[in-house]
């Protein structure tokens, strides 16, 4: 539980240095290339070819560019038509994809989740219900992708590693996971990448922290914490970085905020979630060998 905690007080101001200072002032597409290209640079060193298969290689970057690539180009595009807290509040579906494709892996499927699921959904219109415009329901959406991509590639990297045949010194392979997100983010920034770069020593001195830390550090100390603990407290913790998150950017930031109407969404929404543990909880019971 230690690294999924580091992790959350890491990432929990990144919602805000991306919203505050590069979300319209850098090109996403070349945000997402050089967090990428800094984060391989850390592990590339480390990579051990012994204890890697041609195979393992291969699941290794597939997850890679999904929970990676494919989920920043998602990501930073949510930021251009949301506000630093809706992209947080909306974050809080992934517990529920975590659920839904753990159980798919498994050969099981609870309907239940779906109820917790649309519960979520209206938490998240009560938001803006006076305001559901066409950019924000976009929005909306871009974000579901951004967690459906990052909700797979945790399950996949922990099913993948509890299944090989002897343990697998993670520090040693995860530089495949960044080659993985590489093959995603550098032919996107060369087809559709802009000609917004860095033009500030501000701009590059985040970009250098999100690639080093937040993505480097980070996502290495958040899969290998992933491996650790059951898939329930993996749920959690992905909502543990919502008010971590909401705090740094009213806070420090200072961001106007309905404040009200964004505790009552949130407050449906971990209505949702506290079900859906319900449901969990209950089917572990139930089920023999319920995981």
């Amino acid at each position: 539980m230690i690294y999924l905690t580091i992790t959350t007080l890491v990432w929990a101001f990144s919602f805000s240095l991306i919203g505050v200072y590069l979300s319209g002032q850098v090109d996403p597409y070349f945000a997402v290339l050089t967090r990428i290209l800094l984060a391989t640079l850390v592990f590339a060193p480390l990579l051990r070819p012994r204890h890697l298969t041609l195979r393992l290689a291969g699941q290794l970057m597939a997850i890679g560019a999904i929970q990676l690539g494919v989920m920043y180009v998602f990501y930073y595009h949510a930021f251009l038509l949301l506000t630093v807290p809706e992209v947080l509040i909306f974050t809080i579906f992934t517990p529920v994809y975590i659920t839904l494709f753990h159980d798919l892996l498994a050969g099981r499927f609870n309907p239940g989740y779906l109820v917790s699921a649309l519960l979520a959904v209206l938490g998240a219109a009560i938001i803006r219900y006076d305001g559901l415009s066409e950019q924000y329901l976009v929005g909306f959406l871009v974000v579901q992708g951004a967690n459906l991509c990052f909700a797979v590639g945790q399950v996949a990297y922990k099913w993948l590693l509890a299944r090989q045949p002897r343990p697998v010194p993670q520090h040693s392979v995860f530089a495949c996971f960044f080659l993985g997100a590489l093959l995603v983010a550098l032919p996107a920034w060369w087809w559709l990448g802009g000609s917004r770069y860095p033009s500030t020593p501000l701009h590059w001195g985040i970009l250098l922290w999100l690639g080093l830390v937040a993505s480097g550090l980070g996502y290495y100390w958040w899969n290998k914490g992933a491996t650790l603990v059951n898939p329930g407290a993996l749920a959690v913790m992905n909502n543990a970085l919502i008010p971590a998150g909401l705090v740094v950017n009213l806070l420090l930031w200072g961001k106007a905020a309905d404040v009200p109407r964004l505790l009552l969404g949130a407050l449906l929404m971990s209505l949702a979630l506290w079900l859906n543990e319900r449901w969990h909880a209950r089917r572990r019971q139930t089920v023999p060998g319920c995981a």
